[in-house]
């Protein structure tokens, strides 16, 4: 019965955007019907407690300065209006609706005209007025009940996203910035609270949620839906922050007409302007945008990064100025509840750059560093490709907590889902696959069992980390003058710093000298004679030949110099003990187990094939990295050599058989 009310409603307002046809896009429609349906609902919800709420707000009228507390308290809601309007008497007068309505939304209480404004409706109403069409869409809206003893705030909230949705499948090309499809935002909180039923299950229990980037709010929506059918008792109070006014808008009213508290939403910038600055979570959800570039932010974000350290929210590091995902991240585990408090758990999709970008050293790899010997990082579970709107790449569930279960601790778990789908009648955009519901539970059974199989590796946090070493080759030289010597002298900077006679003598010089030749340097130094200091060290350079059967070239202490041409790097894994994150693991890196290991990889992998080499123990670097595919990359041996010969005489005698019909 609720399903078919909320379908009829959902009908019969979509019904009005038709009159919007010509004069509108279908992808601007929203911009007319959402705030439309807000305000008629806020006129519905305060009908009852109306004529009360005038008679107070005139008897306070220059006694007191805050009466928004009195007249929220007898408006019964966290809102109110003070303007004599209503819908119905907005269509008295025809010819002022315009400026009617605009007197009515004035009269509501801060927050819901925060809302309004945010929708920018105000322009839309001056639009439809010159449409011609503001009158006539006000009066369907005056027809259609929203009064909360026809539609519960539950239900008007599932009406109102099911509105968002039409709109945004209206708009693909801008749907995935802000709407994440419905399918995987259930399966992300399936996986967030799959391990909790315990917790989630007391009786009257109240839990809170974040979503730093919560777009239209549909993860906050899903995931209190979810709550509730697990424990009808159970309270989750959501809070978010949204960066795009339009969509923020959507999320807050959205808030409003479910009953939640739409103050726990806030506009602005996560990272430049956190609207939720000591709070903590029991639970976080994000879908940031992928691969968008911080730089609007970056001065904030650095100076927060340099000065607050791990005070701050980006002490771990920064990613590149190309995508803020890990920054996302940082934000969000910096929002956890003490172990000793509870602790918190987070789950943000992420596109596959977040898993490897980044060398050893590097701000990505120094953040994934941190998570992982930190214990926070419990599970990712890679997802078929087309699921979104906006893009077809892969993507990628991180979940994360600060209270793994003690079978979970000092590992993480990796699930491939990538087969998980079904093929979408009519794609939207990019989104060419959906999750089905036994999907969706098979994947969370996987996540909840914990268990290895096809789909499910289980590996040590330090599987995922690795020294990155430089291996150093020695120095071999001969010095060789040839034709070209001088002019590749001449072409250097010092040589301008030279007087045309020393130009002069010098090049005359080295010309009797062509075709000379000698692997020690001393040998050479005696035939060339005294240098310029000017051009001294350029000279050697431009005399300098790598020949590997010369001899080794030594420093003054008698150590070979490295040939930074036969440079190389390998990644070594870690030593087989328990990590402790460090913010500088040099000293870690100067422990036996650490240099046994490297040691170990040289004798076995570097010194059977090149004898003289070494390694270079001040540039080592620990790295860290999750290559998932690698996990589950599955080994397709090439067809018999027989079986193609095969193929290709049966194509031969097919094509000779239709050449043979042409020509006959």
């Amino acid at each position: 019965m609720a399903e078919s009310r909320i379908n009829n409603h959902a009908a019969f307002i979509w019904s009005v955007a038709d009159l919007l046809r010509g004069d509108y896009k279908q992808s601007e429609y929203g911009k007319v019907i959402l705030p439309l349906t807000v305000l008629r609902r806020l006129d519905c919800v305060l009908e009852p407690t109306k004529a009360a709420v005038l008679a107070r707000a005139v008897k306070l009228r220059g006694q007191v300065d805050n009466v928004e507390p009195v007249l929220c308290a007898v408006a019964g809601q966290r809102f109110y209006n003070t303007s004599p309007l209503d819908f119905p008497r907005l269509l008295d007068d025809p010819a002022q609706v315009a400026g009617n309505l605009r007197a009515y939304i004035a009269g509501f209480s801060s927050g819901a005209r925060e809302v309004l404004e945010k929708f920018d409706f105000d322009t839309q109403i001056t639009r439809l007025a010159r449409a011609d069409l503001l009158y006539l869409v006000v009066s369907r809206f005056a027809e259609v009940d929203l009064h909360p003893d026809a539609v519960s705030n539950l239900e008007m909230g599932y009406l109102y996203e099911e509105l968002v949705r039409r709109f945004s499948e209206l708009s693909n090309e801008t749907a995935g910035e802000h709407f994440t499809p419905r399918e995987v935002i259930r399966l992300m909180v399936n996986l967030l609270f799959a391990t909790d039923d315990d917790i989630l299950t007391d009786a009257g229990v109240i839990k809170t949620l974040y979503d730093p980037a919560c777009g239209t709010g549909g993860m906050l929506s899903v995931a209190e839906d979810h709550l509730r059918i697990l424990n009808p008792s159970a309270r989750l109070e959501v809070f978010g922050q949204e960066l795009n006014d339009e969509t923020y808008a959507i999320c807050r009213s959205d808030m409003m007409l479910k009953g939640q508290d739409a103050g726990h939403i806030v506009s602005g910038n996560s990272f430049s302007d956190d609207g939720h600055k000591a709070a903590r979570f029991d639970y976080m959800l994000a879908n940031p945008p992928f691969g968008v570039e911080w730089k609007k932010v970056e001065e904030a974000v650095r100076a927060e990064h340099e000065t607050r350290g791990f005070a701050g929210r980006f002490g771990a590091g920064l990613p590149r100025i190309n995508d803020g995902s890990f920054l996302f991240l940082q934000h969000m585990l910096s929002k956890m509840k003490p172990p000793e408090e509870g602790g918190s758990r987070l789950a943000i999709v992420f596109n596959g750059s977040p898993l490897f970008s980044g060398a050893a050293g590097s701000g990505e790899s120094e953040i994934r560093r941190w998570i992982i010997e930190n214990d926070w990082l419990e599970a990712i579970v890679a997802l078929p490709d087309q699921l979104f709107y906006n893009t077809g790449i892969s993507t990628y569930f991180w979940v994360l907590t600060n209270r793994k279960h003690p079978e979970r601790q000092g590992k993480v778990q990796l699930i491939d889902a990538r087969d998980q789908w079904v093929k979408m009648r009519k794609s939207l955009g990019d989104k060419r696959k959906d999750i089905s519901a036994d999907q969706i539970a098979q994947i969370t059974r996987l996540y909840a069992a914990f268990t290895e199989g096809e789909r499910v590796k289980i590996l040590p946090n330090e599987s995922f980390g690795f020294q990155r070493i430089t291996v150093e080759r020695p120095l071999r030289l001969r010095w060789e003058v040839t034709a070209e010597t001088a002019e590749r002298l001449a072409a250097t900077k010092q040589w301008a710093k030279l007087t045309p006679d020393q130009r002069h003598d010098f090049t005359a010089r080295l010309s009797e000298l062509i075709g000379v030749s000698a692997t020690e340097r001393s040998v050479m130094a005696t035939k060339l004679g005294p240098l310029p200091k000017a051009i001294e060290k350029q000279t050697w350079d431009a005399l300098a030949v790598a020949d590997p059967e010369a001899p080794v070239v030594t420093n003054r202490k008698g150590e070979p110099e490295a040939d930074p041409a036969l440079r190389d790097n390998e990644n070594v894994p870690l030593p087989p003990i328990p990590a402790m994150w460090v913010a500088d693991p040099t000293e870690r890196l100067a422990s036996i187990e650490y240099r046994s290991v490297v040691e170990d990889y040289i004798a076995e992998e570097v010194l059977p094939y090149i004898a003289d080499a070494w390694v270079d123990h001040t540039k080592t670097k620990i790295g860290y990295e999750i290559p998932l595919t690698r996990h589950f990359y599955k080994y397709v041996p090439p067809r018999p050599l027989a079986e193609i010969d095969a193929e290709i005489k049966a194509l031969e005698a097919e094509i000779q058989a239709l050449l043979r019909e042409v020509t006959e």
